[in-house]
C-alpha cells in the first residue's frame, strides 16, 4: 500500500475538475475511459486524454512510494469522488494498492477499482517546439468561439481559425450554406496561420481555465495546439487539428 500526503477536498476537486471534461466517454480503448493518476515520490498529476484533446495537472506532493507509479481510475470513480469532494471540508488522505486506491476523510470512506491497462504516454503527445505563441481574453474567445459554433457543421463541430498580427478570425460554416465570423483582437505578432479545430474542444478549455488570459502555443496547420492559463496554474490542455 502507499500513501500520499493528505490534500484538500478543495484542491483534488480542483484538480478533478480541470481536467476530468477530456476523459472518453464509451472508446473501445477502455483505459481512455478514466484518468490517469501518476504518482512519484514528490508530485501527484492527473491526465485524461479521448485521444483527440488532453488535459493534465500537475501538483506538489509528497508520497511513500520509491519509484513512479501509474494508476487509471475508471470514469464512474472520478465522476462520483467528484461529487463526494466539498470545498469546505478538510483534508483527504489517498491510499493505493496494486488494483485498487481509496479516498478518507472523517465523514467517509470511498473505494474505487483501478482499470487493468496502459494509459498512452502522454509525453509523447505534449507539444514540443511552438514557436507561434498567442494571449488572448479567455472570455472574450469562448464567447467568440461559441457564437461560431452556431454554424458549424453539427457532426464535425469544425471551425477555422485564421491567426494574423494582432488578430484572431474565426470561421464557421455548415452544410446548409450559412456562414459566422468572429474577428478577437488578440497579442500575436508570429507569421500568419491558418488551422482547424473542433470548437467543442476549445470551448471546453476556455470554460475550465480560472485565469483572465490564455496562452495558446502553435507550431503549423497540422500540429496540435498547446493551451494553459496565462499565469497562477499548472494546468496544460492540448488540442488536436482538424482538417477542414
Amino acid at each position: 500500500m502507499h500513501i500520499l500526503s493528505p490534500i484538500t477536498q478543495a484542491k483534488l476537486r480542483e484538480l478533478l475538475d480541470a481536467t476530468s471534461f477530456a476523459m472518453a466517454q464509451q472508446d473501445v480503448r477502455y483505459y481512455l475511459n478514466g484518468m490517469l493518476f501518476e504518482v512519484g515520490t514528490d508530485f501527484l498529476r492527473v491526465v485524461a486524454t479521448d485521444g483527440h484533446r488532453l488535459a493534465m495537472e500537475t501538483l506538489n506532493l509528497a508520497s511513500t512510494v520509491q519509484e513512479t507509479q501509474q494508476l487509471i481510475l475508471p470514469r464512474k470513480g472520478i465522476m462520483e469522488l467528484a461529487r463526494l469532494l466539498s470545498d469546505e471540508g478538510g483534508d483527504i488522505e489517498l491510499t493505493f494498492g496494486q488494483n485498487h486506491i481509496r479516498a478518507a476523510i472523517t465523514e467517509f470512506t470511498f473505494t474505487s477499482k483501478l482499470v487493468d491497462g496502459k494509459f498512452p504516454d502522454y509525453n509523447r503527445v505534449l507539444p514540443k517546439g511552438g514557436d507561434r505563441i498567442l494571449i488572448g481574453d479567455c472570455q472574450e474567445l469562448r464567447q467568440a468561439f461559441s457564437r461560431a459554433s452556431i454554424l458549424s457543421n453539427e457532426k464535425y463541430r469544425g471551425v477555422r481559425v485564421i491567426l494574423s498580427s494582432g488578430e484572431m478570425r474565426i470561421l464557421a460554416n455548415n452544410p446548409e450554406q450559412e456562414e459566422a465570423e468572429e474577428v478577437v483582437s488578440v497579442d500575436y505578432d508570429a507569421e500568419d496561420l491558418e488551422i482547424g479545430f473542433n470548437v467543442s474542444y476549445l470551448i471546453d478549455v476556455l470554460s475550465t481555465l480560472s485565469s483572465e488570459k490564455v496562452k495558446i502555443t502553435l507550431s503549423d496547420p497540422n500540429s496540435s495546439a498547446l493551451l494553459e492559463a496565462d499565469e497562477g496554474s499548472d494546468a496544460l490542455y492540448v488540442v488536436m487539428p482538424m482538417r477542414l
